[in-house]
């Protein structure tokens, strides 16, 4: 990829469609599935398809998904960056993205490999367990980063592979598919992978408290931008806001309110970076009470005034 976008084949019958689309880069844009989709495929539930330098679609980095993503890379080099973290593109690897999370990908045209995105939905239609996707180690991290997953089994890589070959041949059977062979291989990626991750959240008890921390993340992913109290997403997690602190620091070592201000500090130097939204307008956009209240609040996290940072050009 070269530069901010990274060209591919367009196809006028189906053209992207960003939500809310403006000239002045006066947003960080969100893709819905249904943008890469096969029409008619699953209800824009699903896409699983050959990743290289010539699919189907034009996007603009960094943006984000309303969707999960695995992406399996098997061919070439570069970096992947994901909510501000940097990482180097090794294949064969495996990246892993939620619902969310803002990213940017440079890699070299020799790229190769395949991606699968789904909504929830589709993957937890038929699971007993609707928590099933955020206790997967990769999504939602308690630790708040995204390692990729790096093979160094051949045999896992022939296996891994195979299942997103089998997927994508299914897909190919046009309106005669069978959509629960391809969650059953999903499911496969993902569990099979899981056992692969190594993360600290491999050894760490899984009980009632793991998933209130990931729940936890996944609404501040949804709500970041309303600004709104730790008691109130506690109270959409249905727990009081002392049990959700406690068993945040436990598992975490932060407190609820130093990861809700991490994700709108990362937000707001997204936006001073990338849109030319006014340091006011990125202020109302993130519902805080005034201008220099958040300026005062963004000094304090970062050390830095808006302005600054944005004269500054950090990404």
């Amino acid at each position: 990829m070269a530069g901010l976008f990274h060209r591919l084949k367009f196809d006028p019958d189906k053209s992207l469609v960003l939500k809310h689309e403006k000239k002045d880069r006066e947003y960080i844009p969100v893709y819905s599935l249904q943008n890469f989709s096969t029409s008619g495929r699953g209800g824009y539930q699903f896409q699983v398809e050959v990743f290289d330098a010539n699919r189907h679609f034009s996007v603009k980095y960094p943006h984000r998904h309303d969707f999960f993503e695995v992406l399996y890379l098997s061919k070439g080099s570069g970096f992947h960056v994901i909510d501000g973290n940097k990482y180097e593109i090794k294949p064969p690897c495996l990246f892993y993205l939620s619902p969310g999370q803002a990213h940017k990908i440079e890699f070299s045209g020799d790229i190769e490999g395949y991606i699968f995105i789904f909504t929830p939905e589709f993957y937890l239609i038929n699971q007993n367990n609707q928590n099933r996707l955020i206790e997967f180690p990769f999504f939602y991290t308690i630790k708040q980063d995204n390692q990729p997953l790096e093979f160094s089994s051949p045999g896992d890589v022939y296996f891994i592979e195979t299942l997103f070959q089998k997927a994508i041949a299914e897909t190919e059977k046009g309106g005669g598919y069978s959509v629960e062979l391809l969650r059953s291989l999903l499911d496969l990626i993902l569990t099979y992978t899981a056992i692969l991750y190594k993360t600290g959240e491999q050894v760490a008890p899984k009980g009632k408290g793991h998933v209130v921390v990931k729940r936890f993340y996944q609404l501040v992913e949804e709500n970041y931008q309303k600004n709104i109290p730790v008691n109130e997403y506690a109270g959409l997690l249905a727990i009081t806001p002392g049990h959700l602190t406690q068993t945040v620091i436990q598992l975490t070592g932060k407190t609820t309110s130093q990861i809700i201000k991490a994700k709108q500090v990362l937000e707001i130097k997204r936006l001073l970076v990338h849109t030319n939204l006014s340091v006011s307008e990125i202020s109302n956009r993130l519902h805080f009470s005034d201008q220099s209240y958040f300026t005062k609040f963004f000094k304090r996290e970062t050390g830095i005034a808006p302005q600054q940072y944005r004269l500054q050009g950090v990404s």
